[in-house]
């Protein structure tokens, strides 16, 4: 991103005003420097003092470095602000100043001469602390494209654009985690190497040791050459272990790491990506976990709009920021979010409605298969108006996973006779403007012998019957061989009705930030082919 496209924004960073330290006249200079508090660069641009502010200390990067005859003039940055400061450094001091160099000056504080910003450190002490080869240094003050920039992910969140997202990421963990906190949910930490495919579709990373095939785990009778003694994978969702820990604790959350092994190249997908997921205890009703993650986003929107990380990609100037959504339409986005009563529909009735304008898709909506990101993209704009996000809930049994609970919802007709509709389950998928699914949920079936029925169904466990035909002690493994009979055992001893559900934090990031590419969402993206550092 353009420095210039950053625009400057009202800043409510707290700031005390404060001098160096009295010093004993026999202290040396350096020792008088260390007990000065720097402060960073965000605080320094907000501290707008009327006189001269002296032995000011401030530590950052330098982003560039601009000759003049007797002085230079240096843009610094240190990740608090998308702002640079300016200082104003002698040329006798200015060895070193190079674009990269992290460095701290020493100066004072006083009204600028230019527009750019309202004051500017004139400094009277340069200390290079890492030098830096500006000929030889990648990121340099001209625009430079996402895709570039996706080459070197260990120096791109030194750009401000990237250093912005990283303080938003941090904001939005902290109201999720107050939020969570404030409704006496527990978060807890659920394992990420599993031994089970929670989604089912195969889309895994297996786990070996160095030197040892992941394959080794199957050969027959040589457990021992699989370091776990059965093949183990990198999770893709935690829900799984969530219902466990809930039945020990009431409410659980997590914000933990999942990986999907999807050769995709789509700006929507990662193979290492968070997900935020939620499980309750006692819940027999749908409506509860969508009223749930409604709450929590909104809750997350009215908490931060107003805080300095949002503030920034809000009040960017509409020709500006050329790299993402335009501000008026970020500014959109949080205030649909901070809407009551978002809109709720069945997948049946949203596959009428797509059917009714089926001429304008690419792919024929049909019941019984998934949405795809058009037909998602057009229930946003129709049902939500194209600015409240709008649930989809009763998707049909064969497109799910085996643990959601079936269930019809009121007033449907679908089912098994009728030879075009079938058989749905309580389960919703939550839908935003352009970035289409960003959070889904269920009920899931707690009860021992329909759950079992629905895995066999789905070939997940080999039916096995005693001589009363008693059909509890069937084998139970997913599609890899691994037992599941842990699942199973949550329903054997005193499981009661639950439900919850995950929400793609990362794509949740990028819709309220503008970012049109999850990628570049990432610290350190990893998706098909690429996994640089």
């Amino acid at each position: 991103m353009r420095l210039a496209a950053l625009g400057r924004v009202a800043r409510r960073v707290p700031f005390r005003v404060s001098h160096s330290p009295t010093a004993s006249p026999t202290a040396s200079p350096r020792r008088c420097l260390s007990q000065q508090a720097s402060r960073s660069v965000a605080q320094l641009l907000d501290w707008r003092p009327a006189e001269k502010a002296d032995d000011v200390v401030v530590n950052g990067f330098v982003r560039s470095v601009r000759s003049m005859k007797t002085h230079r003039f240096v843009s610094l940055g240190d990740g608090s602000s998308l702002l640079p400061l300016q200082a104003v450094v002698h040329t006798d001091q200015a060895e070193g100043l190079a674009v990269g160099a992290a460095v701290r000056l020493t100066g004072s504080w006083l009204p600028s001469p230019g527009t750019s910003q309202s004051h500017e450190l004139h400094t009277t002490r340069v200390e290079v602390l890492g030098p830096s080869d500006a000929k030889t240094f990648p990121i340099q003050k001209k625009y430079q494209t996402p895709e570039f920039l996706r080459t070197m992910p260990h120096l791109r969140p030194r750009t401000p654009l990237n250093a912005a997202l990283l303080r938003l990421r941090s904001d939005v963990i902290a109201s999720l985690t107050h939020f969570f906190a404030s409704r006496t949910f527990t978060q807890t930490h659920p394992p990420i190497i599993t031994s089970s495919d929670c989604e089912g579709a195969g889309e895994v990373f297996t786990l070996a040791p160095v030197g040892k095939a992941p394959d080794a785990a199957k050969k027959p009778g040589h457990p021992e050459d699989a370091f776990f003694r059965s093949r183990k994978y990198l999770t893709v969702s935690t829900q799984l272990h969530l219902e466990a820990l809930a039945q020990a604790v009431g409410n659980v959350w997590t914000l933990s790491p999942v990986f999907r092994a999807e050769k995709s190249d789509s700006s929507r997908h990662l193979s290492e990506f968070y997900m935020l997921e939620a499980e309750l205890s006692f819940v027999d009703d749908l409506s509860s976990i969508m009223d749930l993650v409604e709450d929590m986003l909104r809750a997350l929107t009215t908490d931060l709009i107003k805080s300095v990380s949002v503030q920034e990609f809000l009040s960017r100037p509409s020709h500006m920021g050329s790299d993402l959504a335009p501000a008026d339409e970020v500014r959109r986005r949080w205030e649909g979010l901070m809407q009551e009563a978002w809109p709720r529909i069945t997948y049946t009735n949203a596959i009428t409605l797509l059917q009714q304008n089926a001429g304008g898709f690419v792919e024929k909506p049909t019941w019984g298969e998934g949405l795809s990101a058009e037909h998602e993209k057009y229930l946003a704009e129709r049902v939500g108006g194209g600015q409240k996000p709008v649930f989809v809930t009763h998707y049909p049994r064969d497109i799910k996973p085996f643990y959601m609970r079936a269930g019809q919802p009121i007033g449907s007709t679908n089912s098994d006779a009728d030879g075009a509709l079938g058989p749905t389950v309580e389960c919703f998928d939550l839908l935003v403007p352009e970035m289409c699914e960003i959070a889904g949920g269920s009920l899931r079936e707690h009860r021992l012998i329909p759950l079992m029925d629905e895995m066999e169904r789905q070939g997940i466990l080999t039916p096995l019957s005693d001589a009363t035909g008693d059909m509890t002690g069937r084998v139970v493994s997913d599609s890899s061989g691994n037992s599941l009979d842990w699942y199973v055992d949550l329903r054997r001893w005193g499981s009661p009705p639950h439900g919850g559900f995950g929400l793609g934090f990362d794509r949740i990031l990028g819709y309220l930030s503008g970012v049109t590419t999850i990628r570049d969402i990432a610290a350190f993206p990893r998706w098909f082919g690429r996994c640089d550092c």
